[in-house]
């Protein structure tokens, strides 16, 4: 080991350039990735000749599912990460893809839950993930649970991300 690298607390050897490189390379392709799943999610409905529904949209009503949340729900429960559900939300109900209604308990808040039209988005946005699973387990580079271990790791970044929120204030 050089005097240009350190060990870290879990004893690994790590250059202290490539580890900022490193990281911002991570956020980089965390947010691309992010884009290509909508941009994959896009092509599907236009292969299928689907251009009334946007993919931000079509993503939000398969992680919504058979619940019935209020929109504040949705960010807190990971459904939605964008910054303008109210208008999203707005289109889904004026496009039949989701009923909506006042909560008895708080008039503020509104529950929101797929219709029929939705669900069968759910369902094109389910067979498309469905393909892609099945094709990726096909795939060497994500065989010996190389997919599971990712996602671990991902849990980690988004502990860490929270806890930093969380000392903040």
């Amino acid at each position: 080991m050089s005097i240009h690298e350190r060990v870290d607390a879990a004893g690994f050897d790590v250059e202290p350039a490539a580890t900022i490189t490193t990281y911002v390379e991570a956020l980089a392709l965390i947010e691309r990735l992010h884009r290509l799943l909508l941009d994959v999610i896009k092509d599907e409905f236009e292969r299928l000749g689907r251009l009334d529904i946007n993919s931000v949209q079509a993503l939000l009503l398969y992680n919504i599912g058979d619940n019935e949340v209020t929109a504040g729900e949705l960010k807190s429960r990971g459904y939605y990460q964008g910054s303008n559900v109210s208008y999203n939300l707005k289109k889904l109900v004026e496009g039949g893809y989701m009923h909506h209604q006042r909560c008895e308990i708080d008039r503020r808040a509104v529950r929101i839950k797929l219709t029929d039209e939705g669900r069968k988005v759910r369902e094109i946005v389910g067979a498309l993930f469905e393909k892609h699973s099945e094709l990726l387990g096909r795939r060497k580079d994500f065989g010996g649970g190389a997919l599971k271990e990712m996602i671990l790791n991902l849990r980690g970044m988004e502990r860490f991300w929270s806890e930093q929120i969380r000392y903040i204030y």
